[in-house]
């Protein structure tokens, strides 16, 4: 049973992007797993306060209603449904109106120009029990970053609503594809959560594959062929400037991905036929050996607390999933369902991990406790792989390929209770996507 809660209140922003608090008994909503009735809401639009906002005003409903109604847990009521026109952000609710065509939340905003800022304010109700929650907010920024208000209004709501942490104010960095299949060009592009704003951060000179996020954000580790053979490049977001990892001549190295704290990279280092788990301190150079298994170790993920390591070895005779402290020493294998596993991903929560799978001709995503019980399949398709979690360890993002001379690769997410299956836009062909953590 999934159980949502209905915050009373939504504490007043000290400032633009401050943190809120809850001082009243939430109201519980209770849904079955068997079917999810989406929470119906109504946007009485965000009223323009001055004659250059309405634009922006249109855009930024447009934006949160499309955020609220894309998690599949919220229904927006048509506008032509509405009954009271509430024409001035200060105007009374008038409760009735909105109980009669079932609105259980409310949102009233305006949007203003003032100093060359975009300036919002908004206001959540809980219709059914006829009460503001909350005192309000207010956020303001370029006019340049209206979207990103758009998403931090979505996340008020979103996460007053749920009890859960916000995930819409986040971008996520990817391979963008061209060209035929058996010549695809590739290189790393970062867009918004839902596919806007996208923006190019290497060109397509070389191959370039699994880029991934650091936790604040600022930086990319990524593999590149730019030498010959494959590489670790790490890349600043804010200038797309980047630069090689010291490697060890004779050896190839892949699949980054950095610690919690950003500090270190494990990543795995192909030697004499011998693949192994390696850690690197970023500031020094200097190496750690993790594995010395004669097998294949590769795809590793960190704990968010950084003190456990999760990633996938054929050690057993075919890929499977194992975990092992951050200093390395004895792995404990975790799945033992039938076929095989790979790409683990740590979920930021702590408390499942992703996966792929491959059984019997079929590719699924997963997710599993860290001890490996309570396996469940997600999806599946002729390939699906290389999973990725939202901020608030919700959704999943992940590439999905078609077949066939013609097949593409593109971006789908989910959500982990197997629901809400969807593509997200790109330009064009896309794979390896890799979600951020919230902006600042």
């Amino acid at each position: 049973m999934m159980r949502f809660v209905l915050a009373m209140l939504v504490a007043l922003f000290a400032g633009p992007f401050a943190a809120l608090a809850q001082d009243q008994e939430p109201l519980h909503i209770t849904i079955t797993d068997g079917v999810i009735e989406p929470l119906p809401f109504a946007i009485a639009g965000f009223i323009p306060e001055t004659p250059d906002a309405g634009d922006i005003a249109a855009q930024l409903t447009q934006v949160v209603s499309s955020d609220l109604s894309g998690t599949g847990l919220f229904r927006e009521i048509p506008k032509s449904a509405y009954i009271q026109n509430i024409a001035k952000f200060d105007t009374p609710v008038n409760y009735s109106d909105w109980q009669a065509i079932n609105a259980q939340a409310l949102v009233v905003g305006s949007v203003a120009m003032s100093g060359g800022k975009v300036v919002v304010k908004f206001r959540l109700f809980d219709v059914f029990s006829g009460q503001q929650m909350g005192e309000g907010q207010q956020l303001a920024a370029s006019p340049g970053s209206w979207r990103r208000l758009a998403h931090k209004v979505s996340d008020v709501i979103y996460s007053r609503i749920t009890g859960e942490g916000p995930y819409f104010d986040s971008r996520v960095v990817f391979v963008s594809e061209t060209g035929p299949k058996n010549a695809r060009q590739k290189r790393l592009a970062v867009m918004d959560y839902d596919g806007a704003n996208v923006t190019y951060l290497t060109d397509a000179s070389t191959i370039v594959l699994a880029p991934r996020f650091s936790r604040d954000g600022t930086r990319v580790l990524y593999t590149t062929f730019e030498t010959g053979f494959p590489r670790i490049k790490m890349l600043d977001v804010a200038t797309a400037s980047a630069r090689l990892l010291p490697d060890v001549p004779g050896t190839m190295t892949f699949a980054p991905r950095f610690s919690p704290d950003g500090t270190k990279v494990v990543y795995s280092l192909e030697q004499n036929g011998n693949t192994d788990l390696w850690m690197m301190d970023i500031a020094s150079g200097q190496t750690q050996r993790l594995t010395t298994s004669p097998s294949i170790e590769t795809s590793p993920s960190f704990s968010p607390d950084g003190s456990r390591i999760v990633f996938e070895s054929d050690r057993s005779g075919t890929q499977q999933l194992y975990i092992m402290s951050t200093g390395g020493g004895e792995a404990t294998r975790i799945s033992f369902g039938d076929g095989r596993y790979s790409t683990p991903v740590w979920s930021p929560r702590g408390d499942m991990i992703a996966f792929t799978k491959q059984n019997s001709g079929r590719f699924h995503i997963g997710v599993m406790r860290t001890d490996g019980s309570e396996e469940r399949l997600l999806t599946s398709s002729f390939l699906d792989e290389g999973p990725t979690w939202s901020p608030n360890g919700r959704v999943i993002m992940f590439t999905r390929e078609t077949p066939g001379a013609q097949g593409e690769a593109a971006l789908y997410s989910v959500d982990i209770s197997g629901r809400n299956l969807k593509k997200v836009p790109t330009p064009g062909p896309a794979s390896d996507p890799a979600w951020s953590p919230l902006l600042p």
